[in-house]
């Protein structure tokens, strides 16, 4: 009987498990579509985390859920952080063509730049993940800043994930857009990890 007990109690943990992954993949297709307005990814990303965070906690939610958080969060500003992040991806590929130039400093000038691209993304992922209807984009980004340089084996764990991304696109395209919901599961997890140290 005893036995019979823990092998449930294992599928069980197998499903569970085996369900919130399934709910990644979906979540990055949900993702990759809501991004589709070039800026609106801060906001994709945030109603993707919210979605696991539901998911997790075992509370209902779905693509309507998805929507419903993902407009809040784009009328809340993130459409503004998506430009913001443009321009800040410009301006580090500008510096990095500088730097193939030959200028004098350019290299290190290119890997400066390179460097904060990578960190203000993490932050920006840190910052998704714990955004909540009516929450101010400015106040959650200047907050994760401050978590993405304190923490930073979490930050390193979403730099894992995004280049996880970058490898899957790499070898077949298609493959990237699942795994931004594991990215964005990633930044919750790790969000998860820094609020209960």
């Amino acid at each position: 009987m005893a036995e019979a007990r823990t092998k449930a109690r294992k599928e069980s943990l197998f499903g569970e498990r085996f369900g919130v992954f399934a709910e990644c993949l979906l979540t990055g297709v949900w993702i990759a579509l809501a991004s589709l307005g070039v800026v609106t990814y801060p906001a994709a990303f945030a109603a993707g985390a919210r979605h696991l965070r539901r998911r997790t906690a075992h509370e209902g939610g779905g693509w309507r859920e998805f929507t419903a958080d993902f407009r809040a969060a784009v009328r809340g500003g993130g459409w503004v952080v998506g430009l913001a992040g443009w321009a800040t991806a410009l301006a580090v590929w500008v510096d990095v063509q500088a730097a193939r130039s030959g200028l004098p400093g350019g290299p290190f000038a290119g890997a400066v730049g390179l460097c904060a691209l990578i960190a203000l993304a993490v932050a920006l992922l840190r910052a998704a993940a714990v955004w909540a209807p009516g929450a101010s984009w400015r106040a959650l980004l200047a907050a994760a800043v401050r978590r993405t340089l304190r923490d930073p084996a979490g930050s390193f764990l979403i730099v894992a994930g995004l280049a996880v991304v970058a490898l899957s696109a790499g070898f077949v395209a298609p493959l990237a857009v699942p795994v931004l919901g594991a990215v964005a599961a990633a930044a919750v997890a790790v969000e998860e990890r820094y609020r209960h140290r």
